[in-house]
């Protein structure tokens, strides 16, 4: 992955703050970013399929869920960067992690890799 790919990929708002939820929640489903960030699952959708295609998450299927973690081939400097955006600006994530904490039924996870 190119610096110009990652940051253009991540040039959108819904874009980015579904990469660092996920960076910071380690793995995240289509449902869970619709509650936190307020948006409808075409739109999510449509972004996480944008972001698969950059090398930036990738999924896995468990039941009818589907889960997307950060891609494991992501840089080690992209990586650093994403790691960066979310100590460097918590208030940015504040509202979506609230959400996200008091979502209810959230979705039970068994180990599983990309």
């Amino acid at each position: 992955m190119n610096p110009l790919r990652f940051y253009k990929c991540l040039a959108d708002g819904t874009r980015l703050r579904s990469v660092l939820l996920i960076a910071r929640e380690g793995e995240l489903c289509v449902c869970e970013l619709m509650e936190a960030l307020g948006e409808s699952q075409p739109k999510i959708s449509r972004h996480l399929a944008q972001l698969r295609e950059c090398g930036l998450v990738c999924d896995r299927r468990q039941g009818q869920w589907v889960f997307y973690r950060l891609a494991p081939q992501l840089p080690e400097w992209a990586a650093a960067v994403l790691q960066q955006t979310l100590a460097g600006d918590e208030a940015f994530l504040s509202e979506p992690l609230q959400r996200l904490e008091d979502m209810a039924n959230r979705p039970e996870r068994c180990s599983g890799n990309c």
